[in-house]
């Protein structure tokens, strides 16, 4: 490998050709302050657009922007000589005059970017005044907020919406001082062809782009006196929740979150793993019933609602694809208020079900008229993981000390398998473990299908079930989903099973996750304390679990019976001329 040498800040340096002087200063544990910049390796998506400037050193040539600007031989740079730090003092202090100073009530304070390169420049007042936009804020939709008042200009929400989710929502326009993002003709959020997946939210790095905020709800339906509220927490949360705490990243807090949920004042808490485990039986079901028929073949994972919104949108010839079943959020919905309520003498009218979601698109979700039985829905109410660390810290709930608990019965008792959903590839595998076995009537002694593991965009095994090789890919990022849906379309795919999720790296870094910066260290921390539950589980197979048994026995009868199709299944629609989510 050919290596360049230069000196940054007295200190000399050998980097590949070709890397820009940010990354070679990062070998120094150098840090130059960035907002434009977006490097996520793991998914191969490098934002140089060098929009914001404030990322400037000193070189020969001047002053440049280190994230796009190559590394040459015999390069001296500065990072941080009075004539640096005074230039990015001014840059930042123009990027603030045009900025609401409203950080102490912002969504994103203590979170924001912008706000911590102010302080750690010591930029204490702004010198210049003028005119500022005021645009309207977009709150059209039932997942995601605009406040284009605090865009500056990044451009790294375009970057993921067009470069790596393919979805093309949001873009640049007009000139000069009147330059904003936004959508086609300013549309509303609601009347465009977005997701929902929230990885404009991830990446931003103000409070321009943040989750529609449902604590209030939650408080509201937690003190109904007339109501039953019930929770239930989706397998990423459990692996992330702890960051918001200071605790280390990976770190599994689920006996913690269990109690805190309890202390927040939940009638009962449940595990989204349960219907995780549920989805399996259907799923695998489903299948095995298309694979004998040879027909509507390959089956693609349903479980992902933005990647639902997206094939919805842009691929409706192709809905006869999808499994009906419906996600785990919603399964646990129509099985809490349709068994578990008239269990404990209520009608499914007398419980309100809030779930904790890695993701902004289950707000929405919940929100889809199909997704429960006649004017009752699955679920009532969707929080991120984020917002539940709030409602944590608003109750003043001391979360590193608390005494962990368990989950209650029988909604909470779940296999290995459910934990791995909130990983890419993790759906498949579980599904696999089940298909085998029912198939072969053998017992599948590995249950560790490692090529589906990783951050890979397209992951791809071929499986020997009962004699007929079944050819499976687990696609991470609706990037990657629109590649194999053209190769599905152009009637080129080879596979059996295509599992699906939208956000890179899977629900470990969905849009209502702690933010991660484009850090995928830490998505890889999540995946694998995932990965550990499951190892350490005593039972790994969604089938084995005894509590979804006996849900079959006493309500569902078989998997996918008539009864499993009435309460777990469901429908879809095409949107491809109706950018409207109440439709």
């Amino acid at each position: 490998m050919d290596l360049v040498n230069l000196t940054i800040n007295g200190k000399p340096v050998s980097v590949p050709k070709k890397t820009t002087i940010l990354d070679a200063a990062k070998k120094l544990n150098i840090n130059i302050p960035n907002l434009c910049h977006l490097h996520m390796q793991d998914i191969n998506m490098k934002n140089q657009c060098a929009s914001c400037r404030v990322c400037i050193v000193d070189t020969p040539r001047g002053f440049v922007p280190s994230c796009a600007t190559n590394v040459s031989e015999g390069m001296v740079v500065n990072t941080n000589t009075p004539r640096v730090l005074e230039a990015r003092k001014t840059i930042v202090e123009l990027l603030l005059s045009d900025h609401p100073q409203d950080c102490l009530i912002c969504d994103k304070s203590g979170n924001c970017e912008l706000q911590k390169i102010a302080q750690d420049l010591g930029i204490r007042g702004v010198q210049f005044k003028g005119a500022k936009n005021e645009l309207p804020i977009d709150n059209s939709s039932k997942s995601i907020i605009r406040d284009p008042n605090k865009c500056i200009l990044c451009r790294r929400c375009e970057t993921m919406c067009n470069e790596i989710q393919k979805v093309g929502v949001l873009s640049a326009v007009n000139r000069g001082f009147d330059t904003s993002i936004s959508t086609f003709f300013n549309t509303d959020l609601s009347e465009t062809n977005c997701t929902y997946c929230g990885q404009c939210i991830a990446v931003c790095p103000t409070g321009a782009l943040s989750e529609v905020n449902n604590i209030p709800k939650v408080w509201s339906a937690i003190s109904d006196e007339n109501k039953t509220c019930v929770v239930q927490v989706a397998p990423a949360v459990r692996v992330a929740l702890g960051e918001e705490f200071g605790l280390e990243d990976g770190t599994v807090s689920t006996g913690k979150m269990v109690a805190a949920l309890r202390l927040l004042g939940f009638k009962y808490v449940f595990d989204t793993n349960f219907a995780a485990d549920l989805t399996i039986l259907e799923e695998a079901s489903e299948f095995l019933h298309r694979l004998e028929k040879g027909a509507n073949l390959p089956i693609l994972t349903s479980c992902c609602p933005a990647w639902i919104n997206y094939i919805e949108h842009q691929y409706p010839d192709l809905l006869h694809l999808p499994s009906t079943c419906k996600s785990p959020q919603e399964m646990f919905g129509a099985v809490a208020k349709n068994y578990f309520a008239p269990k404990i003498g209520l009608t499914p009218q007398d419980l309100t079900v809030v779930s904790v979601m890695p993701c902004v698109a289950k707000k929405y979700e919940c929100s889809r008229d199909e997704l429960g039985q006649g004017d009752v829905l699955d679920v009532d109410i969707s929080i991120t993981t984020r917002e539940l660390a709030k409602m944590i810290k608003e109750a003043g709930i001391d979360f590193d000390n608390l005494e962990p608990d368990c989950f209650d019965n029988p909604l909470g008792e779940s296999t290995g398998a459910a934990d791995i959903f909130g990983a890419t590839g993790g759906v498949l595998e579980s599904a696999l473990r089940t298909a085998y076995e029912w198939v072969t009537q053998e017992e599948l002694e590995n249950v560790d299908f490692k090529a589906l593991r990783g951050f890979e965009g397209i992951k791809e095994a071929s499986i020997d079930v009962g004699g007929t090789l079944v050819n499976v890919c687990a696609a991470s990022s609706l990037g990657s989903a629109k590649k194999l849906m053209d190769e599905v379309r152009e009637g080129k795919s080879k596979y059996h099973i295509i599992e699906i999720m939208a956000c890179p790296g899977g629900c470990v870094a969905g849009g209502g996750q702690p933010y991660h910066g484009g850090d995928y260290d830490k998505i890889k921390a999540r995946a694998k304390a995932l990965y550990d539950i499951d190892a350490n589980k005593p039972l790994r197979k969604s089938h084995k679990n005894p509590s979804i048994l006996t849900l079959y026995k006493e309500l569902l009868g078989e998997p996918y019976s008539e009864n499993a199709h009435k309460y777990l299944h469901t429908t879809y629609f095409d949107k491809s001329n109706v950018f409207c989510e109440n439709k």
